[in-house]
């Protein structure tokens, strides 16, 4: 199927030569086991950073550190203001969010056009992999210097995935991206597992060790830095070189600025929207649900911490087994989707997270909470590999720019994240208490199935827009 618009009707044809992205990406042989391989294996590498940082021992330290400051309203100093410490984790994610979703579609579209993806992916995995190991140094004296290393963490994690994504329909046939994307998602559950026990043990077993308990903890967050980098160089191996720019293209490039080429590849992909009126009801249903995804598992360890007052080791278990459950989830919805299509599927996993947030507000401590954390296993895997796939399905056929579209799919994901952990903080903060936060997200659940079911039926692709007929 050809290209929905053709590059001659979106500009003139020496602006379409010039801006034309990513020829030596399309040389990439489709299906290549090497390149599938190595690049799953950036899932094993990354997906240490939200299981161990975002998703258990970090929010875990946070609120010792935080209650350790003021240990009687959990209230704490930060940049003159007194904030919660609570609210002031999923303010940091907030804005860690806000950053990349500033900065990623100029990055993304300047990779595109430069033909330099892996570099860009490589820079952002450093960035992170550096900072999440700095918060080694995460004492009660650091908390507003680690606060902002934390962010930059966040930031080089969001950063690299936005490279790592656009690869997918380059390396894969569309008939596979369920199945490949999954299987990158159950990489990094087996891989971030693996590493979450080793941390386990460290923290578990610190007296005979001869470590204090915190020194265990922050040692994890030095082990997770080194492990994200240390493993991304198998898919970086794997990955083909960047083909950098025809020397045609760079000779324009250089003619009319870097800058210009980067926003001109975004106007580029931005004209295409108009006339893919499908890609935007994804979008914008992604967008809506993707607020109430993210956020639940943003903080859903500083609930358990704070508002169950469960164990840490327990609640580090929980989130464990919680990832074996995702990989079967991941699974079972890319079946799924193979026998009722991909929007059923996620209509289906939408409803269920609706379901989540009315349970949340009235889940205890015990079996409620348990039952509940499986069934959030089960479908965060599902709803994230699905939702990529179907962006790779619903794109158009054989598009030059993949990064530039997926720096779109990024930013929607990055505000949703942004307003989603706001919202959640802004409501915790106000009312006292995170339950009604998180029955709260119901409401972009509820827009989110909304906006899918306007897909069902429909063929996912949009079809072919005909040239538009020379003027008279």
């Amino acid at each position: 199927m050809p290209a929905l618009l053709p590059t001659t009707n979106l500009m003139p044809e020496s602006a379409a030569a010039v801006a034309s992205p990513e020829a030596g990406f399309h040389a990439i042989p489709k299906d290549d086991k090497r390149i599938t391989r190595g690049w799953t294996f950036y899932d094993w590498a990354n997906s240490v950073y939200p299981l161990v940082i975002t998703s258990s021992i970090f929010p875990i330290y946070w609120g010792s550190v935080t209650a350790e400051l003021s240990p009687e309203t959990d209230v704490v100093r930060f940049l003159g203001f007194d904030v919660p410490g609570s609210s002031l984790l999923t303010y940091s994610i907030s804005a860690a969010f806000l950053l990349i979703a500033l900065v990623s579609p100029f990055l993304t579209s300047l990779a595109d056009f430069s033909g330099r993806k892996k570099l860009f992916m490589q820079i952002f995995c450093y960035i992170g992999a550096f900072s999440c190991a700095a918060l080694f140094f995460f004492t009660p004296d650091t908390l507003t210097l680690s606060t902002f290393v934390f962010i930059a963490a966040t930031v080089g994690f969001s950063g690299s995935i936005v490279f790592y994504n656009s690869y997918l329909p380059l390396i894969s046939s569309e008939e596979k991206y369920d199945s490949l994307s999954a299987r990158g998602f159950s990489m990094g559950y087996i891989g971030s597992v693996l590493l979450l026990i080793i941390c386990l043990v460290l923290i578990t077993f610190n007296e005979e060790l001869g470590l204090t308990k915190g020194f265990a903890t922050r040692l994890s967050f030095l082990l997770t830095g080194i492990w994200w980098a240390g493993f991304a160089q198998i898919a970086f191996f794997a990955l083909p070189a960047d083909p950098g720019r025809p020397a045609s293209a760079a000779a324009a490039a250089d003619s009319s600025g870097w800058l210009l080429n980067g926003f001109r590849e975004l106007a580029k992909v931005f004209a295409q929207l108009k006339h893919l009126p499908n890609l935007k009801r994804f979008l914008l249903a992604y967008f809506t649900y993707n607020m109430g995804v993210q956020t639940v598992m943003y903080v859903a360890t500083i609930f358990g911490d704070k508002e169950l007052h469960l164990e840490s080791t327990a609640l580090i278990v929980t989130i464990l087994l919680l990832q074996v459950v995702g990989i079967l989830g991941a699974y079972l919805f890319a079946k799924l989707s193979e026998r009722i299509g991909n929007t059923r599927a996620l209509s289906w996993s939408v409803f269920i997270w609706m379901c989540i947030c009315v349970a949340g507000y009235f889940v205890q401590a015990g079996w409620s909470f348990y039952a509940l954390a499986a069934v959030i296993g089960l479908t965060m895997g599902a709803i994230q590999s699905l939702s990529r796939s179907t962006y790779s399905k619903i794109m158009p056929e054989n598009t030059p720019n993949t990064a530039a579209f997926f720096s779109f799919f990024d930013v929607t994901e990055k505000l949703s994240i942004v307003i989603g952990t706001a919202v959640f903080g802004v409501i915790a903060q106000l009312t006292g208490s995170m339950r009604n936060s998180i029955l709260s997200l119901i409401v972009f659940f509820v827009l989110g199935l909304v906006f899918l079911l306007t897909l069902r039926g429909k063929k996912l692709r949009d079809e072919p827009v005909a040239e538009a007929a020379p003027p008279q």
